[in-house]
């Protein structure tokens, strides 16, 4: 096996992954694109049916504190680790504890909604995100 040949293997290579990568990346963005049209979906749903807002709170890593947020919107898991703001965003309301953030709260960004929430997780517990959208729609403000 001469030089050539194994440069030649390595560029296939190279460019295989690199074909494989790009394509996960599509994959992703797509899944990504959909979820977050089930999720202004759901906030356009639950405004027409006058659900009721509440002030959203992030939960550190830990779970022993709550830290403040801007945001107002619907919790959509009973542990109120996610949620929809009023605009349309999904969040993941989970930070890592900071002194800070108890004095001045915390600001979280919006977070791309997975098409499947626990998807992968140790517990095996998963649940199509379309479904528990669904859920906290039909149980109204009973939910809690």
């Amino acid at each position: 096996m001469g030089d050539d040949d194994g440069r030649d293997w390595q560029e296939q290579r190279g460019r295989a992954v690199r074909a494989h990568a790009e394509a996960e990346r599509r994959r992703r963005a797509a899944e990504h694109a959909e979820a977050a049209e089930l999720v202004a979906e759901f906030a356009a749903e639950a405004t027409r049916r006058g659900l009721a807002t509440t002030r959203l709170t992030a939960r550190s890593h830990d779970g022993r504190a709550r830290y403040r947020t801007p945001l107002t919107g619907w919790y959509v898991d009973r542990a109120r680790t996610r949620a929809v703001d009023t605009g349309g965003r999904f969040h993941l309301l989970s930070v890592p504890s900071r002194f800070r953030f108890r004095l001045f709260g915390v600001e979280p960004a919006g977070d791309p909604a997975p098409l499947v929430l626990g998807r992968g997780g140790r517990d095996g517990e998963s649940i199509p995100l379309r479904t528990l959208l669904t859920r906290r729609l039909e149980a109204g403000d009973d939910w809690r």
